[in-house]
């Protein structure tokens, strides 16, 4: 299955839903528009190699999802349009992930990308096919740039029973945030956590969510790329008053070992993550500890986001063998008569890593800052200005400062 199969798949359906009862199609359709200008600044603070990514560019994403048609089985259509465009780069300081890379190490001018998914609907189940953005534990969109990454496969969810969401998926292609073009899927191996790169153009996921009340959520997902890696969730999340605030726990355990072929040679790894957090107010307080254990890193696929409350902007923090602390703070003006106002901080230590870059045991840290504003009124209403920043010191990889500052608007369109 690749883009153009999904293409026609999607038009198929379109034309079928033309010609059955259109009502609901475009009267339950959503359009959203957003405009986000980016400004991006990696300076490494030492060790050979490129000593800075700079570059500003500036994103559009056109996103449509049309409604159902009536009947037994409804019939819609999403699309999704995007547009990046080059402000400033340059050969010696590309590569912030904001736009593609040539050759010669130039971005070019610009780069669009455009994909459409069929959707059928039979009373609360749900099956898509074509492009389309996930957001789940074993595979998740990357949206930290001008443009999101996106997937090409089909993705089933049903929620016949009550408090139960089961969903299923089958996955080929993917287009990665700074590129126009699909591509098969491979797995992260910074600092030669594996012994091999390979694609592969299947990966297959299914899991349940099971809503025990509306403060306690139990979730288990397994997704597989086929022939190099298996990976087994299980997630808790809850939460419940104490005192006058609200004491909240986010668990996540994933396990992942080789399959098939083992094409990336030996997969052995278990990551346990804990989050607790407790709010008040404007304010919210948490602590976070994560373990890998096992022969190797965690692994998970390339361009993507993994599913742990410890990744962090500049540094994943998944060698093998490594611990992980961190503390956090965020704060909502609101409570204090300021809205829009926002401000949040991380900080992350890491040590007992095992990286096969490195002879010794490795440590490092992490400081991530936010510090965001939405205009409440005016003609430029809704008008998000957010300065993120990190800073990560390291023995065993490059130690980075890095500064971004994001201008972004979203206006629905109907």
């Amino acid at each position: 299955m690749h883009n153009k199969n999904n293409i026609l798949s999607a038009v198929t359906l379109l034309s079928l839903s033309v010609q059955a009862h259109a009502a609901g199609f475009l009267d339950d359709s959503q359009a959203t528009f957003k405009a986000q200008n980016f400004y991006l600044n990696r300076d490494f603070r030492e060790g050979a190699g490129v000593s800075k990514r700079d570059e500003w560019a500036q994103g559009f994403v056109l996103d449509f999802r049309s409604g159902y048609t009536q009947g037994t089985v409804g019939l819609g259509l999403d699309a999704i349009g995007m547009l990046g465009i080059k402000l400033d780069s340059g050969p010696d300081r590309s590569g912030t992930g904001l736009l593609p890379v040539g050759g010669d190490g130039r971005a070019p001018d610009s780069y669009s990308k455009f994909g459409v998914a069929a959707k059928a609907r039979v009373s609360k189940t749900e099956v898509k096919i074509g492009t389309q953005l996930l957001k789940y534990p074993t595979i998740a969109s990357s949206t930290g740039r001008i443009l999101p990454q996106t997937f090409e496969g089909g993705v089933l969810t049903s929620k016949e029973l009550d408090g139960l969401t089961f969903t299923y998926a089958q996955i080929d292609r993917t287009t990665k945030r700074d590129y126009s073009h699909s591509e098969a899927m491979s797995l992260v191996n910074k600092n030669r956590r594996f012994s091999g790169v390979p694609e592969a153009d299947d990966f297959r996921m299914g899991g349940l969510d099971y809503a025990v009340s509306p403060d306690l959520m139990l979730s288990y997902q397994y997704g597989e790329l086929d022939e190099v890696y298996g990976q087994h969730y299980l997630g808790l999340l809850g939460s419940r008053a104490l005192g006058p605030g609200k004491l909240a726990l986010d668990a996540r355990y994933f396990v992942s070992d080789d399959t098939g072929q083992a094409l990336a040679g030996r997969v052995d790894n278990r990551t346990l993550n804990l989050l607790l957090s407790y709010s008040l107010g404007g304010h919210n307080v948490g602590v976070a500890w994560q373990r890998l254990s096992g022969s190797t890193a965690m692994p998970y696929l390339l361009g993507t986001d993994a599913y742990l409350t410890n990744y962090m902007m500049a540094a994943d923090f998944m060698e093998p063998g490594e611990r992980t602390w961190q503390v956090r703070y965020a704060y909502d003006f609101a409570a204090a008569g300021l809205p829009g106002l926002t401000f949040s901080t991380r900080y992350n230590h890491g040590d007992h890593a095992n990286p096969a870059t490195f002879a010794g045991e490795g440590r490092e840290w992490e400081r991530d800052t936010d510090l965001g504003y939405t205009l409440q009124s005016g003609p430029l209403k809704n008008v998000n200005l957010l300065w993120r920043n990190a800073a990560l010191r390291s023995n065993y990889q490059r130690d980075i400062d890095e500064n971004r500052l994001i201008i972004s608007y979203s206006v629905p369109l109907r």
